[in-house]
């Protein structure tokens, strides 16, 4: 990390009906598309969505971190 660079930190939460993995790929993977320079990805909580009690998707709770770029 430069010492002169700044960082905003967002929580942003994935799904995937087959695993966590996937969840924080599909995060990685969406939020790069709409933000720049993305540095960090911290999962910080796993859960399942249930139906008829089988596990139906997988989800998990990112905050991503990147660098912040201020408007001249």
């Amino acid at each position: 990390m430069m010492p002169d660079s700044v960082y905003k930190i967002i929580e942003l939460v994935g799904t995937s009906p087959t695993s966590w993995e996937d969840a924080v790929q599909r995060v990685v993977e969406k939020s790069s598309k709409s933000l720049r320079d993305l540095r960090v990805a911290e999962v910080n909580k796993l859960d399942v969505k249930i139906e008829d009690g089988k596990i139906i998707a997988y989800r998990a709770r990112v905050t991503v971190s990147f660098k912040y770029h201020p408007k001249d």
